[in-house]
């Protein structure tokens, strides 16, 4: 079975994927995927170099983010242009590795993608889980977690799907909202139930 995970930021899906890898199940982590995708003597390094200029790397010759984010951040048609480059070869990456997993006798790949909805990727999996977790917990945790202002921190949540359309969207909900014990066994619970993991 290939199970997508996801959810929104802060929301505790990292801690969730962790869980995960600890039950032994193998994992496509799109974050990583999208930093390796642009690695030196990649074809998408080089064509962002291309359009963004050669300064957009580091003397090493890796990508200068810091300055490629200022630079998207404020000009949505540069980010258009990023996203062009990025997201084929990101989403051809992730594929590779989820058939290589199937390949290699895997029953089960659980693909971590953080933009599953926004970026309409429900096609690449079989059954959705999403980290839940209340919109005062999620402020609290951002909040502390990236330093941010009360307004800085709602405007990244605001900028993601609302918790409550994704949880429309899932096969299962896990609600983060409480300890840690209690998230593992939700996803304990849900493994168990598509016969994933065995009951023990």
């Amino acid at each position: 079975m290939i199970i997508g995970l996801t959810g929104s930021i802060a929301s505790g899906k990292s801690t969730v994927a962790k869980m995960i890898t600890a039950l032994g199940l193998p994992i496509v982590d799109a974050d990583i995927v999208a930093r390796d995708v642009v690695e030196p003597g990649t074809e998408p390094l080089a064509l962002i170099a291309e359009q963004f200029g050669q300064d957009i790397l580091l003397e090493d010759g890796t990508l200068n983010r810091a300055k490629l984010g200022d630079i998207i951040f404020h000009e949505p048609a540069k980010r258009k242009i990023l996203n062009d480059i990025m997201h084929p070869a990101i989403r051809q990456e992730m594929l590779r590795q989820r058939d290589a997993y199937l390949e290699a006798g895997n029953k089960h790949v659980v693909m971590d993608i953080p933009l599953l909805f926004e970026s309409k990727l429900q096609h690449f999996v079989e059954r959705i889980i999403v980290v839940s977790v209340s919109e005062e917990v999620q402020l609290r945790r951002l909040m502390e977690r990236n330093n941010l202002s009360k307004e800085d921190a709602l405007a990244r949540m605001h900028s993601q799907l609302p918790m409550s359309v994704k949880e429309k969207g899932a096969h299962a909900v896990i609600y983060n909202n409480e300890n840690l014990g209690q998230t593992e066994d939700q996803l304990k619970k849900i493994l168990t139930k598509w016969e994933v993991i065995d009951a023990n």
